[in-house]
């Protein structure tokens, strides 16, 4: 084992930076030649490696989704559920895979991992709240009681048995509701980026936009996590601790690949830092085997069943019944789609930032957000009711790793189609100790949050015009939300669709500090420096930027440029959807500069080691 040389570890380390984008931040680029990427220095990660990190990522989203789901049903009418909860899990698997293969395929090309997020769930929440009945009798179901405890209720779920369960009269109105409005969120989302409404609007978001959005990001799941914490806050905070050391504490210590075997002329100097890279796997294998005599590796009551899932299930619309579309649904999926797609700009905006690449060009940002409507499409008639959008803390699981590909995330979406096929295997993971689902997801969370308060170095600070602006997003971002939890009022307008529309967009957290950072930046006079816009501000990519632009904006099209095979079909594309092909003439490939490595898939800091015959390119995953 070898420790490198101290050097600041940048979030993610690559190549240097060529230039940075006027409208949207990046971080420095790290001026230690020994911080470039592990991959650009000693090649490609392995086959080995890449499946390590896809299954660490794979068990952050899963924790998302069983997380999400388990709230949902928490807080949900009581009712029959003519399908088991594994099949429901299986949906959303199934759905989130496909969609994050077609992101990094033809979306953003962002190394992102697609999950249901708090976006779908706060209006989900909203609209079965309306109809919370103290008891209710189905035929064939059984009773189901809600029991008030402090404001909650607890569902005692048991699942259909008679001859008619698949029946319509049996649903369960309130999720077929959500899930109409899932797809409802996803046709508006994918509306949207066909029309290139999200690529101007990234245009106009500065790092006085993006920061408060993604501040309040970090923030908005910490009552979630303490509530999964509280199940055992020993072992909740051993995992935080494990993770801590082997990212953070132990992050720059290398060891050989194969220990075992003598160093060939070849691999002498090839060391793999791979507590960081285990920085999930390691801490959560541990905690799980822990909790296993402590009775806390059970399923909970909410996803269990008394029948065994079957081993294999395919997944299509209308298995069940047909989502439905009524105007309650019609105004929750505006705000799921409205809150999502602030969600996933600044997922967009972060990845990039933490992989040193060029802030996303408009057509990524409108190809990102119309794949993600059509994995929320499915997600709803296949009835799940949760959608899909880019996954917060697996991006701040890459800033863990400092690495990130599109190989890992195209084996992120293998392993959700394959349990989404199998919901025998979707059901083993609804044995997560809950202070596991607390733990991981507060270490990602928090990332997220750190990633924020980075971007304010970009601005004047110090202004005063800037420090209302931050202040007043994020403050106000976080107290409607719990002014309208706590209302002893609900709001009533007289029409219950614009309550829902109403009572869904203040609830959330993010929408609310986007919006307010985007209409206050673009309306309170300042200069371009006081909004880290201008030439004038002072980063390592400014000198650079004037010397490279051909070079820059080379690499952009080779970052977020589609594959060359597709690419070939966009002169087919009727000429108002040519807002999600890069074109010649696009400003932000020609203001833009990516890094160096072509596709930036594999991104690990050096231990400062020469490797033979070293080289700046990155691994090119298509």
């Amino acid at each position: 084992m070898s420790k490198s040389p101290l050097h600041p570890n940048p979030p993610l380390s690559v190549s240097s930076q060529d230039t940075m984008a006027p409208l949207s931040p990046q971080l420095p680029a790290p001026q230690n030649p020994s911080s470039h990427s592990w991959a650009s220095r000693c090649g490609p990660f392995t086959w080995g490696l890449s499946c390590l990190l896809a299954l660490q990522h794979f068990l952050v989203m899963a924790s998302l989704l069983c997380a999400s789901h388990l709230l949902l049903l928490c807080s949900s009418s009581p009712g029959g559920l003519s399908y088991l909860p594994a099949q429901l899990l299986a949906s959303s698997f199934f759905a989130c895979g496909v969609s994050t293969v077609l992101q990094t395929w033809i979306g953003s090309r962002l190394p992102l991992i697609q999950a249901p997020s708090l976006e779908f769930l706060i209006p989900a929440l909203v609209l079965t709240s309306q109809k919370t009945p103290l008891a209710i009798h189905t035929p064939g179901n059984g009773e189901y009681r809600a029991r008030p405890d402090r404001g909650r209720t607890s569902l005692p779920l048991h699942l259909c048995k008679g001859p008619g369960c698949h029946g319509l009269e049996l649903w369960n109105t309130s999720l077929r509701e959500v899930s109409g409005a899932v797809v409802v969120s996803g046709l508006l989302q994918s509306m949207l980026g066909l029309l290139g409404s999200p690529g101007c609007v990234f245009l106009h978001c500065g790092p006085l936009v993006l920061a408060p959005s993604l501040v309040v990001a970090g923030l908005s799941a910490h009552r979630e996590v303490a509530q999964f914490c509280s199940a055992h806050w020993g072992l909740a905070l051993l995992l935080i601790l494990l993770m801590v050391v082997c990212s953070q504490h132990l992050g720059s210590y290398q060891i050989p690949p194969f220990p075992w075997k003598p160093f060939s002329a070849s691999s002498a100097h090839i060391h793999i830092p791979a507590f960081r890279l285990l920085s999930v796997l390691i801490p959560v294998a541990c905690v799980w085997i822990i909790s296993a005599p402590l009775g806390l590796s059970i399923v909970p009551l909410q996803l269990s069943a008394p029948t065994e899932a079957p081993w294999f299930w395919l997944p299509h619309p209308g298995e069940w019944d047909w989502p439905l579309l009524t105007p309650r649904a019609l105004a929750a999926g505006i705000s799921m789609a409205l809150a999502a797609s602030t969600s996933s700009l600044g997922s967009y905006a972060l990845c990039g930032q933490l992989l040193h690449m060029p802030s996303p060009p408009p057509h990524a940002c409108n190809r990102g957000l119309s794949v993600e409507g059509l994995g929320s499409v499915l997600a709803g008639l296949l009835g799940s009711p949760m959608g899909t959008a880019s996954s917060f803390p697996n991006v701040g699981t890459v800033s863990l790793f400092q690495a990130g590909s599109r190989c890992v995330a195209h084996l992120v979406g293998l392993f959700c189609l394959g349990l989404g096929l199998s919901p025998r295997l979707a059901q083993l993971l609804t044995s997560i100790p809950l202070p596991v689902l607390g733990g991981v997801l507060g270490v990602t969370q928090a990332v997220v949050l750190s990633a924020g308060f980075s971007n304010f170095h970009l601005t004047d600070i110090d202004s005063g015009r800037n420090v209302f602006i931050v202040g007043f997003s994020i403050f106000m971002a976080l107290l409607l939300p719990r002014w309208f939890r706590e209302s002893p009022v609900p709001l009533n307008t007289g029409w219950i669709p614009w309550d829902v529309l109403l009572c869904s967009l203040l609830a959330e957290p993010i929408f609310l500090a986007g919006f307010l950072g985007f209409l206050l930046e673009n309306t309170i006079s300042g200069t371009r420096l006081e909004r880290g816009l201008g030439q004038e501000l002072r980063s390592s990519f400014t000198a650079q930027q004037a010397q490279m632009p051909q070079k820059s904006r080379k690499k952009a099209a080779e970052e977020y440029g589609l594959p060359f095979y597709i690419q070939n079909l966009c002169s087919w594309i009727p000429q108002s959807l040519r807002c999600l092909c890069p074109m010649p003439e696009d400003p932000r490939d020609e203001e833009g500069g990516p890094s160096e490595p072509g596709e930036t898939a594999d991104l690990l800091p050096g231990s400062g080691e020469s490797c033979p015959e070293p080289s700046r390119e990155g691994f090119k995953s298509q």
